[in-house]
């Protein structure tokens, strides 16, 4: 009986670290903190890739009592690194929803928002690009790429060893220079269009000095960004698939050099 406790304490302590630190990635990571995506789907996920992690992989855990000294920093460092990684794929979320702000305010839109539980107040277009963000993510089967890379992450950053580096900390400040690369690369095609529209209401506005021009400008706006935006999805599909590229590599190089 006290050979199968402490059997049951040692298989304890072997699946908590990785269970924190794939928790900690659930929890935080953009795509599977929607509120779709409730907290048993999480936790039955987590628990899935962690015995998968321990038994399959056959990975050698050290066990660190987590109500020690030693245990706490652990915990810590286990939530710092899903959390690290996770912000890396929350950063380029946040890319589309400043390309969906920046085109609602060109287009007139910027009064019609909606409260997302995970974003705040963002406008209509920054929920459009946010929902085909995730379907290009799920189609192009970044799930399983995102997955592999976190259980890559126990080989480059074994339970127990320090991550904490400069070099760590310099990769994420660069990286957060994506929002607004990303949102640049988005919503470049409407926002040059509707430059080009905007210039040509104001001939109007000179031509015909009588003339209401927001009476007659904020609908044209309107009508003209949704064509506009419509034209411009093929397009935008490819910027927004180069996003996610860029996002795993990322995520690869960070676990990569920082080992």
């Amino acid at each position: 009986m006290n050979f199968l406790a402490a059997n049951l304490v040692d298989q304890f302590y072997a699946l908590i670290w990785p269970l924190l630190r794939i928790s900690a990635f659930l929890t935080f990571a953009s795509i599977y903190s929607i509120r779709a995506v409730n907290l048993r789907v999480r936790i039955t996920l987590a628990l899935a890739l962690t015995v998968f992690l321990v038994f399959q992989m056959r990975m050698e855990l050290p066990r660190i009592d987590p109500l020690s000294l030693l245990g706490l920093r652990e915990i810590f460092n286990q939530l710092f690194i899903g959390f690290t990684l996770a912000m890396i794929m929350q950063l380029a979320t946040a890319s589309l929803v400043v390309a969906g702000q920046v085109i609602s305010n060109a287009m007139g839109l910027s009064i019609a928002n909606l409260i997302d539980p995970n974003l705040g107040n963002v406008p209509l277009t920054s929920q459009f690009l946010t929902i085909l963000g995730t379907l290009i993510f799920l189609t192009t089967g970044g799930d399983l790429i995102v997955f592999g890379i976190l259980l890559d992450s126990f080989q480059h950053f074994p339970i127990g060893q320090n991550i904490f580096s400069q070099d760590l900390m310099g990769k994420m400040t660069a990286w957060s220079s994506i929002v607004f690369v990303g949102a640049v690369l988005v919503s470049l095609p409407v926002m040059i269009t509707l430059l080009f529209v905007n210039i040509g209401l104001g001939f109007v506005t000179r031509a015909a000095p009588s003339l209401n021009i927001f009476s007659v400008g904020f609908p044209a706006m309107m009508f003209t960004g949704f064509i506009i935006l419509w034209l411009a999805i093929p397009s935008m599909l490819s910027r927004v698939d180069w996003l996610w590229v860029q996002t795993f590599n990322q995520m690869r190089d960070l676990i990569l050099q920082a080992s």
